[in-house]
């Protein structure tokens, strides 16, 4: 059969109001760019015209401006899930005019195939190569393709001439049995591939293919600071000192890292550092500064779900594939992130708090316990299952307006006995082993800057003898100071007794 080719305003009249969408790719890279654009006017003119229009969608996890971005100002989505980064689309759902749910990034996959959530009737997918075959190659990202294509009725597909077919090879799809004829996912080794090469689909359900140029909508992250230099170097020195005493292999141990500046630094230390080895990573987001260690031999292979790199990196590796594809994977997230795996390869996980609080619960989400900023996204699949679960945050927050360590967390996302070590630049808090009290001397006087640790010091006096001293009155009274007057550093306990 002839490949349907259309263009992306023809592709978006195959979407109708509620209908439930599922996009390929994991953050930016690889997400679908031109129709979700597409939809999203065709959305501003309905209502227009005083018509409903509005769609579900799932995503592997962030998208770029022009799907999450677009869609978000045209106000044209239902609900979302798993995961968000566009300030557009938190104000939605902050505003409750989109329904969010945030989950594990391994789940989505099998919870769609299980029933659990409405089935998607549309898949829209990047590709760099489709045929009259079924066969469609992602290109810097994989996410949920292999499921959304094969539970959608219709698949659209933007074939990306930004991404040229040489990148055909460098993904291993894999999709595992449901239960109960599930085995195990054969990954023993982080470079093992057990897939295909592409996503197999039946070509009558490509109704749609769509010739974009498009690059990723990948941004540039912030550049390392001075607190994210030495929170870098103080989580290398801890694995340096986990090495040293017998705890860590000395052959090492996969990183996984989460997304960002800090992850940035950290690799970077973590490179540099001569007493750790060269290492492999196990992840999700294999971003800029992988792709300079496995240029120098610090990196030997990196497993992920996504190429979230500038450019520039993605420039170099297409142009030296034949290097790069003989280390590098890109997998289904629900295989990247995926717990069993995590937990027999033994991964050191290392993720970024939004908050934390002086007993060792994370709270990764939410701002003041009650605004989304982005989502769980895969921290809680790694930090479960992980052989070392680090925490990485810098102390405070707005110039020293906010601490990032607080009686308790306005929200949990992480807990106590998932967390085994917070490091920030003031140092590193290991909480193995230790009891609640414990737990709060430690966290207060290794990884609390110095203006707050009188004011915890104080919480612990004012709270009732027991085996995790709270004093519920108190326990929110940072949150509220904040609130009133804009800086943590004026609270004073006796004001909310």
């Amino acid at each position: 059969m002839a490949l349907p080719f259309m263009t992306a305003s023809e592709a978006a009249l195959l979407v109708n109001n509620g209908d439930v969408v599922g996009m390929g790719g994991f953050t930016p890279a690889g997400a679908p760019k031109e129709v979700p654009t597409a939809i999203a006017h065709r959305a501003e003119a309905l209502h227009a015209e005083g018509k409903e229009f509005k769609i579900g969608i799932y995503t592997g996890a962030s998208t770029g401006d022009s799907c999450d971005g677009m869609l978000a100002r045209a106000h044209a989505i239902a609900f979302r899930t798993p995961y968000q980064s566009s300030k557009d689309l938190r104000n939605e759902l902050n505003s409750q005019q989109a329904h969010y749910f945030d989950l594990h990034l391994s789940e989505l996959a099998q919870n769609l195939r299980y029933g659990f959530l409405p089935k998607p009737n549309v898949a829209i997918v990047e590709a760099c190569i489709v045929n009259d075959r079924g066969e469609i190659v992602p290109t810097a990202g994989v996410g949920i393709i292999p499921t959304i294509c094969r539970l959608a009725d219709k698949i659209i597909v933007e074939l990306n001439e930004a991404m040229p077919p040489v990148m055909r090879g460098i993904h291993d799809i894999y999709e595992p049995a449901d239960p109960p004829m599930r085995r195990e996912i054969p990954v023993y080794h982080v470079g093992d591939r057990i897939g295909t090469d592409c996503v197999r689909v039946n070509p009558d359900k490509i109704v749609a293919v769509v010739r974009t140029n498009r690059p990723n909508e990948v941004g540039k992250f912030t550049p390392s600071d001075e607190t994210t230099e030495r929170i870098g170097a103080n989580v290398a020195q801890f694995l340096e000192d986990e090495m040293r005493c017998g705890r860590i292999p000395k052959q090492f141990l996969p990183i996984q890292s989460g997304v960002g500046n800090i992850a940035n630094a950290v690799l970077h230390a973590l490179g540099e550092n001569p007493h750790i080895p060269p290492f492999t990573m196990y992840t999700e987001v294999i971003q800029d500064s992988v792709v300079d260690l496995m240029k120098e031999g610090r990196v030997t292979f990196a497993s992920g779900c996504s190429l979230t790199i500038g450019a520039d990196k993605l420039d170099d590796i297409i142009s030296h594939m034949d290097f790069f594809r003989s280390r590098i994977v890109l997998r289904p997230q629900e295989i990247s992130n995926n717990p069993e795996v995590a937990r027999r390869l033994g991964l050191i996980t290392i993720n970024t708090a939004l908050e934390a609080d002086i007993f060792g619960n994370i709270n990764s989400t939410h701002v003041c316990g009650t605004k989304m900023m982005n989502g769980i996204g895969g921290s809680g699949d790694f930090t479960r299952n992980a052989y070392i679960s680090i925490f990485t945050t810098p102390s405070t927050a707005k110039g020293g307006a906010i601490s990032s360590f607080v009686p308790m967390v306005s929200h949990l996302d992480h807990s106590e006995h998932s967390v085994k070590v917070i490091i920030t630049e003031q140092g590193i808090a290991d909480l193995r082993g230790k009891s609640p009290i414990q737990r709060a001397h430690e966290i207060i006087e290794n990884c609390v800057a110095p203006e707050y640790k009188e004011l915890l010091r104080d919480y612990l006096k004012n709270a009732p003898l027991a085996h995790t001293p709270h004093n519920l009155r108190l326990a929110t009274a940072m949150h509220q100071e904040f609130l009133k007057s804009g800086d943590m550093r004026n609270t004073r306990w006796e004001n909310y007794l």
